[in-house]
């Protein structure tokens, strides 16, 4: 079977595949790519995989096609759901010249990157431009051994080593010869804040199908496996009334010092008692992060919504600690 188009690239749509694991800087990463005057009109797929979509509320206002897939990994069960969409997008092709689509910090990026190849259609109108995984080198080390984080760096065309303010010199050399040893071709950048050279990682034609094929020969197989480990899961939490700031403090500081480790990730929207500004929440196991957002839209729906993805949650603890912060 080939897996070539007939097509030129230079006529196909480029994609760019931004993974990570969770906390990583994705989603800090492509509001830089949608706010940066490249000249390129950008369209995007955000993938998350609680039941309630954060992310998507946390990328800036913009003229681009911002689609969301909630409640699934984009390497599992939406993947159906990822051709759909990429589908219809092709409908209106002339409305934008690049397509990043960002996943899950739980996906193996091989399933999303078989789809460009595997789908006739798909192969016919995109072509792979780069893989771009985001490194936590504050905390990368405490996933080091997990499949998805194997995968995110073995794949990367680019790799963004971020968060190099929080880490001295000899930590990051000691990371950049760990990821060596699992990717010795992979472009390695150093940043704070996700600040990265958009010609860096966009237009790039990094990727390289044979190189993917001598990581994994099986990847374009029509069945790829990916399996997440049993004990991580997201819980969401919705609160229509208002929020108290310094109650929900507490309880995130007390939470965070008894289960840092096993708190991969936390974010959340947060509709605060007298305020008419959102409050945006973000964690990644012991940093917590907090401040004030845009102001509430007329139109939008008041309301706070949280987010925590980690290992062995006890939603009616959590639940109980979250509603105990109402106003």
């Amino acid at each position: 079977m080939a897996f070539t188009s007939a097509i030129p690239a230079a006529d196909r749509l480029p994609v760019t595949v931004l993974t990570g694991y969770l906390g990583a800087g994705k989603t800090t990463l492509l509001n830089r790519i949608l706010t940066h005057e490249h000249g390129l009109k950008v369209a995007v797929i955000v993938n998350e995989f609680g039941e309630v979509g954060i992310d998507n509320q946390l990328v800036v206002d913009a003229d681009e096609e911002i689609f969301e897939m909630n409640n699934g990994c984009i390497c599992c069960t939406v993947r159906g759901d990822l051709i759909r969409i990429i589908g219809n997008l092709m409908k209106r092709r002339d409305r934008f010249d690049h397509l990043v689509i960002e996943t899950t910090g739980l996906a193996d990026p091989a399933p999303v990157i078989q789809t460009f190849f595997v789908d006739e259609d798909l192969r016919d109108e995109l072509t792979l431009d780069a893989v771009v995984t985001l490194v936590d080198l504050k905390h990368v080390l405490l996933h080091w051994e997990a499949e998805e984080v194997q995968e995110q760096l073995a794949f990367a065309d680019v790799l963004v080593l971020n968060k190099v303010d929080l880490v001295d010199e000899k930590e990051i050399r000691s990371i950049e010869q760990r990821i060596r040893a699992i990717n010795p071709l992979g472009r390695l950048l150093r940043t704070t804040g996700a600040d990265v050279p958009m010609d860096q990682i966009l237009g790039v034609e990094a990727f390289e199908l044979e190189r993917a094929l001598g990581l994994d020969p099986g990847f374009l197989l029509e069945e790829h496996a990916h399996e997440h480990d049993d004990a991580v899961g997201s819980l969401a939490l919705v609160e229509e009334r208002p929020m108290d700031l310094d109650r929900l403090g507490r309880w995130l500081s007390d939470l965070v010092a008894k289960r840092g480790p096993d708190l991969f990730r936390m974010k959340g929207i947060i509709q605060l008692q007298g305020e008419d500004h959102r409050y945006v929440f973000q964690s990644v196991h012991m940093l917590l992060d907090g401040d004030f957002d845009r102001p509430w839209k007329s139109a939008e729906r008041r309301c706070t919504q949280f987010v925590i993805i980690g290992r062995d949650l006890d939603p009616d603890e959590l639940r109980a600690g979250f509603s105990a912060c109402v106003a």
